[in-house]
């Protein structure tokens, strides 16, 4: 067995000593026998991943040109298939039908959850709960692999500051720090300790690299970056997750430095290989080779040929490696040494995998009935899902409401079984999926409910039509605006409180699905003030896959929930945080800013040469003449239905040398009426450095369960490399001088103690 049983520790240490363990490991011997035998054909073939997309015929596992494919050896890999079946009629044509019975692997992108879909990973993020995280992505796994599945093309671990962009709903957030320590806990889970069980999967991190930074919040766009900011602020995630062992790699449809990631030997060989010690496979993204024609870099030939070289070991769907690969070797242009070190890659994989001991250890007709959507799965879902919503705002303490309450429960997305999962649920059914309004009704049955659904999500046809490719997530009534608006109105007059659920549908984030406009749209947003000049107390539950610009909405008298996509089990969470069964204590990841024109935001700016010394506008400083600097909602706000306090912030020494770690101790009071969980989080400035520096940084967090009138001593630990940096060298260092360390609810904590560095 190629990876030997570790014991998880989320804890650096732990899995660095993994990490070094499987770096250092030899050649394995049965892949270097296969491959003395391989003829040149046959390896490029294990370079070539394909899917059989919309072309599966009746009774065929795939279509027939993918079917004549695989038999002639030309498929290393396959995706968009599953089940067993399916799995093992494909595996099939590769062991019994090729020379060498090579097998194939199957990956699929599982983004949260598989059939178990959990909310969104902004929203998951949103949870601080590293355990928690872990677990969703061991039931991904355990039904992904029940399926016949046994690589994900997850996590993705972009950082991402331009909420313009949609693909921010299928990250972390905006911090390095959190980002890699959820890398970290996806990759465990995922992977076990073990790849050969049968309910582990190979994980794969992607974008590789800086796809969360693509200019102007447009997908696909050109990212421009310093070495240094990258370094420091955007690499962290992904090499946190090749610490953790991650067998596989994507990278991204951006450029870097000027070349396209697919193709930058930069990023794929000297950083990712030769720094970071990584001795998985690179795959590239959907078509990512094919797309450095359009780049500017040549024809499809020269562009395969320059990413082989560059360090990409399997292309996906393109089939450039397939096509050209063996002209170039003819003509010089690619060695077969080269060709044979990308093909090794894959064949290791797939041996880590146990998949030459038994191609078909992930085919078992038993194991779907029993181990996909079991019920401790949904009880899961939900419980991450309530995890996740953020508190925006408890006007007058409105929430919880009584059980027994007359609701008024307003919006499309109140009943909409279709935009309860999100973005990236391929795998989700959303017909199974627990509506709001469903959700009410089970947790609150004494409660008299009363729907109307009040406004489109939008009028804009052009919009709805854009964000229904997938499927209609978005439906224009037939009625008019002004019935569906008078009709809300005269429901909400009959009730004690209205709760009206706005935002997005699921498809306005997510891939291809940037935008210009973060506003609620106009047909909710007149919607909200009709609603509200009933007189009635409002709750707007608030559902989207980025940070919304509400600053309109926030100076209302209402409450908000943010909930983001909550997944399959989204209504009962919802009924359990808006009834009091949970006490919501999830924080934000990325910051919400007041307008467009803020973007990008972000908690870890640098002060500038000028900065402005306070919120009053100060001319020839570093402001706007019609706003604030100052963001709408910080990063890790979220309040409760409680109140937390803090004091005491110490430091156990006032001074420390290089080695040494530091601890950080602070009491904490819950001082409301009821129990509730609270993320403190610690955050740290370096005062002088050798480079400008953020005005915080993150450095420590911890979720703790205070019950109403109790208080705790918290300590948490700044290791030696919490204090680092990479200089302008790019050297990994620490410099003495003073640190000031920040202990509270938000990035906005002023609390504040000092130690220096020797």
């Amino acid at each position: 067995m190629i990876l030997k049983k570790f014991a998880y520790k989320i804890s650096i240490a732990a899995i660095s000593l993994f990490a070094i363990s499987t770096q250092a490991q030899n050649k394995i011997p049965e892949v270097e026998t296969l491959l003395q035998k391989m003829t040149i054909e046959e390896k490029i073939g294990q370079l070539n991943l394909v899917t059989p997309g919309g072309g599966i015929a009746t009774g065929s596992v795939v279509s027939s040109n993918v079917e004549d494919k695989i038999k002639a050896g030309q498929v290393g890999g396959l995706f968009g298939i599953a089940g067993p079946e399916k799995i093992k009629a494909a595996q099939d044509f590769a062991v019994k039908k090729t020379r060498l019975g090579i097998p194939l692997i199957f990956g699929s992108d599982i983004i949260h959850g598989y059939k178990t879909t959990f909310p969104i990973p902004l929203a998951l993020s949103s949870t601080w709960d590293m355990e928690l995280l872990k677990k969703t992505a061991q039931i991904a796994a355990l039904e992904a692999t029940a399926d016949g599945i046994n690589w994900n093309f997850s996590p993705m671990v972009d950082i991402a500051r331009d909420p313009r962009w949609g693909r921010i709903a299928e990250g972390a957030g905006e911090d390095p720090y959190l980002g890699s320590e959820i890398a970290k806990a996806m990759v465990v889970g995922y992977q076990g300790d073990d790849l050969t069980d049968a309910d582990t999967m190979l994980a794969c991190v992607k974008h590789f690299a800086l796809y969360g930074a693509v200019e102007g919040g447009r997908d696909y766009n050109s990212v421009d970056m310093s070495r240094i900011k990258m370094y420091n602020e955007y690499f962290p995630p992904y090499k946190a997750a090749i610490d953790a062992g991650v067998g596989s790699v994507m990278s991204s449809f951006n450029d870097v430095d000027g070349i396209p990631a697919s193709g930058n030997k930069w990023l794929l060989t000297d950083l990712l290989r030769n720094q970071w010690g990584f001795n998985g496979f690179v795959v590239s993204d959907y078509t990512s080779v094919n797309e450095m024609i359009a780049h500017g870099l040549g024809d499809l030939q020269t562009v395969s040929a320059l990413s082989l070289k560059a360090g990409l070991d399997m292309d996906m769907v393109g089939e450039g490696f397939l096509t050209t690969l063996k002209k170039s070797l003819e003509e010089g242009k690619v060695s077969e040494e080269e060709i044979t070190i990308a093909c090794r890659r894959i064949l290791e994989a797939k041996f880590k995998l146990g998949l030459f001991d038994d191609p078909y250890k992930y085919i078992n007709k038993k194991r779907p009935a029993k181990d996909i959507l079991k019920q401790e799965n949904r009880i899961v879902a939900r419980d991450v899902a309530k995890k996740s919503f953020v508190l925006l705002k408890n006007h007058n303490s409105v929430l919880p409401l009584q059980k027994n309450a007359k609701i008024a429960l307003i919006g499309d997305l109140a009943d909409s079984k279709e935009n309860m999962l999100g973005t990236w649920a391929p795998t989700g059914d959303p017909s199974i999926s627990i509506p709001i309004i469903e959700g009410f009704k089970n947790v609150a049955p004494n409660a008299t409910i009363m729907y109307a659904k009040g406004a489109n999500i939008t009028d804009d046809e052009e919009l709805a039509t854009n964000t229904n490719v997938f499927g209609t997530r978005v439906v224009i009534d037939k009625k008019s605006p002004e019935i569906l608006l008078s009709e809300a109105v005269e429901v909400a007059k009959k009730s004690d409180v209205v709760v009206a659920v706005v935002g997005e549908a699921t498809e306005m984030t997510g891939e291809s699905s940037s935008r210009t406009d973060l506003n609620i749209s106009a047909s909710q947003k007149k919607l909200i003030n009709a609603l509200v000049e009933t007189g009635k107390p409002v709750v707007l539950v608030l559902m989207s896959g980025r940070p919304l610009t509400i600053e309109d909405e926030l100076a209302l008298p209402v409450s908000i929930l943010q909930v983001w996509f909550p997944g399959i089990e989204a209504g009962n969470a919802i009924a359990d945080v808006v009834f009091g069964a949970y006490n919501p204590s999830g924080k934000l990841t990325a910051t919400w800013p007041r307008n467009v024109g803020q973007i990008p935001i972000y908690h870890s700016i640098k002060t500038t040469g000028r900065p402005q010394p306070t919120a009053e506008f100060e001319k020839f400083k570093s402001n706007y003449l019609d706003a604030p600097n100052t963001p709408l909602l910080p990063f890790g706000y979220g309040l409760s239905y409680t109140n937390f306090e803090y004091s005491d912030l110490k430091v156990l020494k006032s001074e420390i040398a290089s080695d040494e770690s530091i601890s950080v101790s602070f009491s904490i009071k819950n001082t409301g009426n009821f129990d509730g969980e609270e993320v403190v989080q610690l955050y740290l400035r370096d005062v002088v450095r050798s480079i400008t520096q953020p005005i915080k940084q993150l450095k420590g967090f911890k979720k703790i369960m205070l019950k109403k009138g109790e208080k705790k001593q918290i300590e948490l630990l700044l290791s030696p490399d919490d204090l680092k940096f990479y200089n302008s060298n790019l050297e990994f260092v620490s410099e003495p001088g003073k640190f000031e360390v920040f202990v509270g609810t938000n990035s906005d904590a002023t609390m504040k103690t000092t130690f220096t560095l020797k």
